[in-house]
């Protein structure tokens, strides 16, 4: 997004216009969890579109956190090997980002495995 010609990479980055109620949404996996990190979803917000291709435009950068259960109940089916590992290796404290408190990056996550979940973040913005 920032770099151009970077086209191999495999990190699900996107840009997402709120709508009018300034509510964002997007489809995405459950991120795979590497040693040292409590699972989560990065964002950063900005003022528009147009505004989203130099990071120095940003407003807020954050990351959504994951619970522990749903990690868990993903974590269990094929295609994350290690994962739960990694996941048992690590709590919010000792994350090296969410270690300075978490609670207002955790999302609530409602589903299942089967059907698919949907996390939900209050992030607050002031510009």
């Amino acid at each position: 997004m920032y770099s151009s010609g970077v086209t191999g990479e495999n990190h699900l980055r996107g840009v997402v216009a709120t709508d009018g109620s300034g509510v964002a949404s997007f489809t995405t996996s459950v991120p795979a969890r590497y040693s040292g990190r409590w699972p989560y979803i990065h964002f950063e917000i900005y003022r528009s579109t147009t505004a989203a291709t130099q990071y120095s435009n940003k407003l807020k950068t954050s990351q959504l956190g994951l619970p522990a259960a749903t990690c868990q109940a993903v974590y269990a089916i094929s295609g994350y090997s290690g994962s739960a590992a990694n996941l048992a290796s690590i709590t919010l404290a000792t994350d090296n980002v969410f270690g300075d408190g978490a609670t207002t990056q955790l999302a609530g996550v409602t589903g299942d495995v089967s059907q698919g979940y949907v996390a939900t973040l209050r992030v607050g913005i002031s510009a």
